[in-house]
């Protein structure tokens, strides 16, 4: 079999076999349309409203989103809240001595003070190395180990506080940090545990959501904490070689009652953003094909072939090329249908990626 050639096996022992290569999800951005801030008010960003199945595209406000939207609907959103997780300070050496200027980004809480973190430069931070962190007076941070991929597992000070001296991660293509980080954050973000936000959220405001259920549209909230891999083009040309980071999620019973209530009774289930809709379709692939309520982890690469269970609409951000997050995109309305919407986009002058504009898939 062509090594191009990707088999995808189903619940039933179904397999479909499919062509798939990473340069098939490529494409040009200008620099000039990659959004360095976020639309101000939240819901003035544009929404482009594809078809999933053909016929014309529109182009509206986001504001506009409840006129694309049914009663009946069910939105669920991932209420995971951005650590500030990014930290500076200085490497230490005998004696307490100071060395060079050092950053770390935490990945995921491995257990008590142990994290998995990116550092930068990773040449001085080997196994062993002390480093001291800004706003923490003299106590040391150790590096306790050095993983395959790059990243270093560190052990924190012991009753670190976060949010007093922790700093808010930007994605990297941000050139510069927001005025107000919690611009950053979704109106609804309630559970602390990601490194990035789940962007298609960012664009809701309290006066819109309080609209959209007006209209008899339902609401719910789900959590699955956000890792790297947001931000990780596939770097493999064959995509099956391409490793998806473990992320935490949590469902309620409430939140799984009300998804199994909208899917027994044919209503729609719309999913804002693709770390939501990689959460529901684990755990129904799980469940097979029912949500249950629980906490698990899941590193479910989403590509062409996967047969969707829950998600009937998606609202997501404009993506990364190369990206896991472009091809879950595509296997949810085709790959050719995206990007030549993402053509469209560029000739409009759309803004993508985090602060960028949004698209409604139904």
């Amino acid at each position: 079999m062509d090594s191009s050639v990707q088999e995808h096996r189903l619940p039933g022992d179904i397999t479909i076999k499919w062509t798939m290569r990473t340069d098939d999800y490529d494409y040009a951005l200008p620099p000039e349309l990659i959004a360095q801030h976020p639309a101000e008010p939240r819901d003035s960003s544009r929404l482009m409203v594809l078809g999933r199945q053909g016929g014309p595209t529109r182009h509206l406000a986001f504001s506009d989103l409840p006129t694309c939207l049914r009663a009946g609907d069910l939105l669920v959103f991932n209420d995971s809240r951005v650590l500030p997780s990014r930290f500076y300070g200085r490497r230490t050496g005998a004696g307490g001595s100071e060395g060079g200027r050092i950053e770390l980004l935490l990945l995921e809480r491995m257990e008590g003070e142990v994290w998995r973190a990116l550092v930068r430069p990773g040449r001085r931070l080997r196994e062993g190395a002390a480093f001291r962190i800004d706003g923490l007076g003299d106590r040391d941070g150790t590096v306790i180990g050095v993983e395959s991929d790059g990243t270093r597992v560190v052990r924190l000070p012991e009753g670190i506080d976060l949010e007093r001296v922790g700093v808010v991660p930007m994605p990297p293509y941000v050139k510069a940090p927001l005025a107000d980080a919690e611009r950053y954050q979704t109106v609804y973000a309630r559970r602390p545990g990601s490194i990035a936000a789940p962007t298609a959220g960012l664009h809701f405001t309290d006066a819109l959501l309080d609209r959209i259920r007006s209209l008899g549209i339902e609401t719910t909230f789900v959590t699955l904490h956000v890792g790297w891999d947001s931000f990780r083009p596939v770097t493999s040309q064959d995509p099956r070689d391409h490793r998806m980071h473990s992320e935490w999620y949590e469902i309620s019973p409430k939140a799984a009652e009300a998804i199994n209530r909208a899917k027994g009774e044919r209503r729609r289930v719309v999913v804002v953003g693709t770390t939501a809709v990689r959460l529901l379709e684990a755990n129904a692939i799980a469940g097979s094909g029912s949500i249950r309520p629980g906490r698990a982890s899941t590193d479910l690469f989403i590509a062409e072939g996967h047969r969707f269970r829950v998600v009937d609409a998606l609202i997501t951000n404009f993506h990364l090329p190369r990206s896991t997050l472009l091809m879950l995109v595509s296997a949810f309305a085709g790959r050719e249908r995206v990007l030549t919407a993402y053509a469209n986009a560029r000739r409009r002058g759309y803004r993508f990626y985090s602060f960028g504009d949004a698209m409604l898939i139904q």
